[in-house]
């Protein structure tokens, strides 16, 4: 009996299949959630790495406890400046990069 070969496909192309093509509405979305997703996991992480509460880190930040909350679940879009009071208040280090073309830029 023969056995039929599968096609095997990488996960961009599934993402392309599946999600739509790089540069879609659709594939953006995808990807800027997956983004705030990594985001929330990383705050908790830390979070949980420094002993905190939710409600504790929120006081060292100045937001409630619902705030830290959403953060982490990744339930609301928060600004990079949040992002940066929460970090800090973590002790913990962001690196943002910003690529033009083919080219990083660098902040003085």
């Amino acid at each position: 009996m023969a056995t039929k070969q599968l096609k095997t496909y990488s996960l961009a192309e599934m993402k392309d299949m599946h999600i739509g093509k790089v540069g879609s509405m659709e594939r953006d979305d995808y990807e800027y959630e997956l983004r705030m997703e990594v985001l929330g996991k990383m705050i908790k992480a830390a979070r949980q790495e420094r002993n905190l509460t939710q409600e504790e880190l929120g006081k060292l930040v100045g937001v409630q406890k619902a705030q830290i909350s959403k953060l982490e679940s990744s339930a609301n879009s928060a600004t990079i400046d949040t992002n940066i009071k929460v970090f800090k208040a973590l002790k913990a280090e962001i690196n943002f990069n910003v690529k033009l073309e083919d080219n990083f830029v660098k902040l003085a």
